[in-house]
C-alpha cells in the first residue's frame, strides 16, 4: 500500500500554490497512491539485467543528406512578388511605431 495521505496530498497543494478542496484531497489521495503503488510494482520487475530505453523500437535519423541542389537566382525568386527592392521582398509594416 502506499505512503500517500490527505496530509501529503494536502501539503503538495501548498508547496504547488494549488487550491484543493477536501473533495479533490480525497480523489487525488486515491489517484497518487495508485500510481505509487504501480511504479512500486514496476520497479520490483525490473532488473539490472535488462538495459533501460526510451523508446521501445529503435530510432534512426529520416532525414535525407544536406546536400546543395538546384536552387533559385535572387531575380526567379522575385518575378512574382508584387513588390521589391533591393534584391528583397518589399512588405507592409505590420508591427506600430508602440513596437
Amino acid at each position: 500500500m502506499s505512503e500517500i495521505t490527505p496530509e501529503l496530498v494536502r501539503h503538495l497543494g501548498v508547496l504547488a500554490r494549488i487550491e484543493l478542496s477536501d473533495d479533490e484531497i480525497t480523489e487525488l489521495t486515491g489517484q497518487l497512491g495508485v500510481i505509487v503503488d504501480n511504479v512500486a510494482k514496476v520497479a520490483q520487475v525490473a532488473t539490472d539485467e535488462v538495459e533501460a530505453t526510451s523508446h521501445p523500437v529503435a530510432l534512426h535519423n529520416v532525414f535525407r543528406p544536406d546536400t546543395v541542389g538546384e536552387t533559385l537566382t535572387t531575380e526567379q525568386a522575385l518575378q512574382n512578388a508584387p513588390d521589391a527592392d533591393d534584391n528583397r521582398f518589399r512588405v507592409t509594416a505590420i508591427l506600430g511605431e508602440e513596437q
